[in-house]
């Protein structure tokens, strides 16, 4: 599902001609709070539930360059979930579908008031139900990577 659609801005670009670091976790942020508006946590939804979704984790993982002015788009798939987590999988496309970087990220409902972890309200958690989510064994290829120096 795309959840985000966007442009390489100007002030994105940064000494070596392409979109900087920092900037491609910029348009994963931008598709997270796409997200969290689309399940009902918008201004109006943190106010009403008193809840709001922080991040825990994240994964970049860079593929290719993005240059200034270059359509993005920002597919979203759910790998997993509980009463008060999600595990998703973003994945970040140029206009010819080339993988350009991905982010795995660990999201965690949080209860404004008391400030700790609750379970989505009932809306909200109906929302995420109905996001596509990868079935068991069949996550996207570059999911669940970690990091290290082999050999």
């Amino acid at each position: 599902m795309i959840i985000l659609k966007s442009r390489v801005a100007p002030e994105w670009v940064d000494y070596n001609g392409h979109m900087n670091d920092a900037e491609y976790a910029r348009v994963f942020s931008l598709a997270l709070e796409a997200l969290i508006d689309r399940i009902g946590l918008d201004a109006a939804g943190r106010a009403r539930h008193v809840y709001t979704i922080y991040t825990l984790e994240t994964h970049l993982c860079y593929r290719r360059e993005a240059h200034e002015g270059q359509p993005l788009s920002v597919a979203l798939t759910l790998l997993d979930r509980d009463a008060k987590r999600l595990h998703l999988f973003l994945e970040l496309f140029d206009e010819d579908d080339n993988l350009l970087a991905t982010s795995e990220q660990m999201l965690m409902g949080m209860n404004q008031e008391s400030g700790r972890p609750a379970s989505f309200p009932a809306p909200v958690e109906a929302a995420i139900a109905a996001l596509p989510h990868a079935e068991a064994g069949a996550w996207p290829e570059l999911a669940g990577r970690t990091i290290g120096i082999r050999g």
